[in-house]
């Protein structure tokens, strides 16, 4: 069975309800991963790319913050990555949010609390330096954008084209609801396992 690893976004948990619904979507077809991940981007990344070499997914599928991880991990664990809705410019998102603040969903920790300082924008600030570092080529067809027309967060649309070649929309906000997350992300989803694991398949053959 093919497995997704799902990185949610900064407010959001590994028990949201897009990773709910990702589960839902893909029952039976597919296993979904959706680990909590940890507040600063250098743990998660660490944590991501530990989860990755020893689950070893099909996919990576981000929303949100977990779109920015999402794409800077791809070519690091060889992996192709879905973004949904990519916050390539956190260090705006979080200047404005100084403060304590509470998960959306429940961690798997017991904790719900969360405090955003400029020590985390300061981390985020040096990953938003080098996120496209690793956009070769070869990653640029692997790595897809899905855009929500409604999205009142995120514009990145444009930054992420600059970078990558395939850019999908749906009639969304930022944060999709469950029911999107079946219509428009599973398909998609499915949609890339399938074409570049035949992809993959067709290559090591060819070597």
């Amino acid at each position: 069975m093919k497995k997704i690893l799902f990185l949610h976004g900064f407010f959001a948990t590994g028990s949201c309800p897009m990773a709910l619904a990702l589960k839902e979507a893909f029952e039976g077809r597919a296993m979904v991963l959706t680990p909590d991940l940890p507040l600063h981007p250098k743990e998660a990344l660490k944590a991501i790319r530990s989860l990755a070499y020893k689950e070893r997914p099909d996919l990576l599928v981000g929303n949100s913050c977990g779109a920015f991880l999402a794409q800077m991990l791809a070519p690091v664990v060889g992996v192709p990555a879905l973004l949904g809705n990519p916050y390539f410019k956190m260090t705006e998102f979080l200047k404005e949010r100084i403060g304590e603040h509470e998960y959306k969903a429940p961690r798997r920790d017991g904790n719900q609390r969360l405090v955003i300082n400029e020590a985390l924008i300061a981390e985020f600030a040096e990953l938003e330096a080098v996120q496209f570092d690793g956009c070769t080529p070869y990653y640029k067809e692997r790595v897809w954008g899905l855009f929500g027309d409604h999205d009142t967060l995120a514009h990145f649309c444009p930054l992420f084209l600059e970078h990558y070649r395939h850019a999908f929309h749906f009639p969304g906000g930022h944060t999709p609801t469950q029911e999107e997350v079946k219509t428009w992300y599973a398909p998609l989803a499915a949609k890339m396992m399938r074409e570049y694991s035949e992809k993959e398949k067709k290559e090591k053959k060819e070597e």
